[in-house]
This record gives structure tokens, C-alpha cells and sequence, in this order.
């Protein structure tokens, strides 16, 4: 799936994950938090990568087997370093109104994994 980086095409995705929980008879705990992580992933991809540009676009990928169902979010973006992210945990970030996406898809997720240059993530759920 290919679409711009504006913010209303998250509910493309919503819809998307709608029909595959409904496909694939996912669970519903496993629904809820591929919903929540991968809409953050792609949120992120489109505010922070994609600056909000509509002229970019941002790549949504998946991958479905008996195991696993992965989801691979890209950007145009130049990339992060997320290996190095402020703990949203840590008393002077509570009060913050950002810095928790990525911290939510970690604890959601079984894996989440970024490419070297940080414009693209990898989010995994186990399905077994």
C-alpha cells in the first residue's frame, strides 16, 4: 500500500487492518495492538519522516504466516537516530506531548526493528 503523507490516510490503514484481523481471524488482543503500533508507525512516518509533505509518500507493507505478521512502514524521511530516544518514563519527559510512539510500538509489539538510516521500521506481532 503507497499513499500520501497526509494524516486522513491513517484511516486507510485502519481499514486495512480491519480487513486482515477479519480475514485471518486474528485474536482480538493481537488486533488491538497491531492497530495501535502499526497506526502510530505510520503516523510517525507521515509527521516526522515525511515532515506532513503531501507530495511523499510513505510505503506500508505486511507479511502474513501461521507464525508471525510483520508490518514494514517507510518513509521519504532522512531518517533518525533511534538508538538514541529520550525514556517518555523519566519524570522531566512525562509532562511532554510527544517522544511516546515508538515506546508504545516496542512494548505492543513482539519485535520492532529500524533500517540503518531510521526511515523505515519493522514491526512484528507472533501469532502463535
Amino acid at each position: 500500500m503507497v499513499f500520501k503523507s497526509e494524516i486522513k490516510n491513517i484511516n486507510l490503514v485502519e481499514r486495512l487492518i480491519d480487513d486482515i484481523s477479519a480475514k485471518y481471524q486474528l485474536h482480538s488482543d493481537i488486533y488491538g495492538k497491531l492497530l495501535l503500533a502499526v497506526v502510530e508507525g505510520v503516523n510517525n512516518a507521515i509527521v516526522h519522516g515525511n515532515k506532513l509533505e503531501s507530495d511523499k509518500d510513505v510505503v506500508l507493507q505486511y507479511e502474513i504466516t501461521d507464525k508471525i505478521i510483520q508490518f514494514v512502514i517507510t518513509d521519504n524521511g532522512s531518517g533518525f537516530n533511534y538508538k538514541d530516544l529520550p525514556d517518555p518514563t523519566k519524570p522531566e519527559n512525562l509532562e511532554k506531548t510527544h517522544g511516546r510512539g515508538i515506546f508504545l510500538m516496542n512494548h505492543l509489539a513482539d519485535e520492532v526493528e529500524f533500517n540503518e538510516k531510521g526511515n523505515e521500521v519493522k514491526v512484528i506481532f507472533n501469532l502463535s
